[in-house]
């Protein structure tokens, strides 16, 4: 008989998470609901701590600066590789 697996609150976090994303049928309620929530609670406590984060996905980063005008920036620098990317594709299709 093997032993029940014990609950980890960073699973229980994550099923939350996504149950919620899921339920949004656009991205603007994704980005209303879920995603801008969970970026100000981000900012709250990082910029309150002093962080500097920059957290790399398997396939997405998250970059938490604490500078407006460093967000700003690596927002600009983010935009312009996306769309080299879509020119890239779009040039192979």
């Amino acid at each position: 008989m093997s032993k029940p697996k014990k609950r980890n609150s960073g699973d229980d976090l994550r099923r939350l998470i996504q149950e919620r994303m899921e339920s949004c049928q656009t991205a603007e309620a994704l980005n209303d609901r879920v995603i801008l929530p969970f970026v100000q609670a981000l900012e709250a406590v990082c910029g309150a701590r002093g962080y500097v984060l920059n957290i790399y996905g398997e396939q997405s980063n998250l970059v938490f600066t604490g500078d407006e005008d460093a967000s700003e920036e690596i927002y600009a620098l983010i935009e312009s590789f996306l769309d080299s990317q879509a020119e890239t594709a779009a040039d192979d299709a």
